[in-house]
């Protein structure tokens, strides 16, 4: 009997430290994005995640950045790199970066469009699986910045593909190009840990659904003469057309300058996409709408929550990881008012203005649905903006003076975090 009762004993205290060896999902979660091992963190995260808050956020979150991993590995071995392609010129004062000396493969158009293709499908993978996490009660603590991608694909992490290091670089290159114009971007956070929860889910799907929105209006048009045309200025050296030949010649100022000059005419210019895709047109606007209901749903889950730490988005209720984060009523009531007025447009039940036509307005939703091309100098000159004219109420300032009251110059800013 007293065997029994020691062995029922060390089983119990054996089942209480297994319990605590286990790591949280949480610290699994974290573990694999700050060492950037997403597809073994992803296995590891659905073997926990029935009935686990934590692991299906998990599970959604690492679908996400696989996702981006999955676009940007193939656009790195082509050499993606804009600001080699771009800031080439004394015009920049500055000659482009040198950084790490690698030869792009080749790039087809063909290619490219297999790439987006596989992003946006990507991402309709991860969008439900954060919807689904979003029902859950979770709060999980994450640095962004620490969080790795495996940009080259070679399989080792380092710190330079971390999000802290991408932001950084970001920022150093907007300061690089800017030419005193005030233009280049403050990309500094002002805090960097959160705990994210279930309204963050909600958000992080809305994101998801803007990077799909551009990915399939981008695939909707044939884009190969752009293509053919510009795009050698994202990717330098991965045997593009224009780079068939060196610039040699001079027209204003020196070779390099007046080449970046012309491709710049000549990216504007074959801005004329024939529509070959309806559905995936129609279906990036109904993207659009899901944007701006996921915005919703995400402010009433915000509105609703009853705790206060390291919010993302904090309410007016909640407490500000820094003053500039402080979210009052205004603020939240002018956005979604500003989500109201951007339905109307796109519903067509408001028109947008043209600066060519008073009294008239764009109709957006009839362009989505009969638009033959999209033809930017076109449209904004006027002839391909024709058939889409007619009376009724058009958008002005007054739509967006909630916005604009409460958001001033900042309205894009706030966009960009509020989603």
């Amino acid at each position: 009997m007293m065997g029994k009762v020691w062995l029922a004993i060390i089983m119990f205290f054996g089942a209480i430290t297994g319990a605590a060896a286990q790591e949280r999902p949480a610290d699994v979660l974290r573990d694999h994005l700050y060492s950037g091992r997403l597809a073994e963190g992803l296995v590891a995260m659905e073997a926990l995640a029935d009935d686990d808050a934590e692991a299906a956020f998990g599970v959604g979150a690492l679908t996400l950045f696989s996702s981006i991993e999955n676009l940007v590995q193939p656009l790195y071995a082509h050499g993606f790199d804009p600001e080699r392609g771009i800031a080439v010129s004394p015009f920049f004062g500055m000659m482009g970066t040198e950084g790490e000396e690698r030869t792009p493969e080749p790039l087809t158009y063909e290619g490219l469009r297999s790439y987006l293709e596989a992003f946006s499908d990507d991402l309709d993978t991860a969008i439900p699986l954060l919807l689904t996490a979003a029902e859950g009660d979770f709060s999980v603590e994450i640095d962004v910045t620490r969080i790795r991608i495996d940009i080259d694909g070679d399989g080792e992490v380092g710190e330079a593909e971390s999000v802290g290091a991408f932001l950084a670089m970001a920022a150093g290159a907007g300061q690089r190009l800017d030419m005193g114009s005030g233009m280049a971007p403050e990309l500094g956070l002002p805090a960097t840990s959160f705990a994210f929860d279930g309204s963050d889910a909600i958000w992080l799907a809305g994101y998801s659904q803007v990077l799909a929105t551009q990915s399939d209006f981008l695939l909707a048009h044939d884009f190969e003469n752009f293509f053919n045309a510009a795009l050698h200025r994202l990717f330098p050296g991965a045997g593009l057309p224009m780079e068939t030949y060196p610039n040699a010649g001079q027209l204003f100022m020196d070779s390099d300058s007046d080449a970046l000059l012309a491709d710049a005419i000549a990216m504007i210019h074959t801005i004329n996409w024939p529509i070959i895709d309806r559905d995936r047109l129609i279906g990036a606007r109904d993207r659009l709408f899901s944007v701006l209901d996921l915005s919703r749903r995400n402010w009433n889950s915000i509105l609703a929550e009853t705790d206060d730490h390291l919010e993302f988005i904090p309410s007016p209720y909640q407490t500000p990881l820094a003053p500039e984060m402080a979210v009052t009523k205004e603020m939240v009531e002018a956005w979604r008012e500003t989500l109201d007025v951007s339905e109307a447009i796109l519903r067509g039940e408001l028109l947008l203005p043209h600066w060519r036509y008073g009294g008239l307005g764009f109709d957006l939703a009839a362009w989505f649905e009969n638009a033959e091309r999209t033809d930017a100098v076109l449209l904004f000159t006027g002839l391909d903006a024709l058939p889409y004219l007619k009376e009724g109420d058009v958008a002005d300032a007054e739509s967006f003076a909630a916005a604009n009251g409460v958001f001033g110059g900042s309205i894009w800013n706030y966009a960009a975090w509020f989603n």
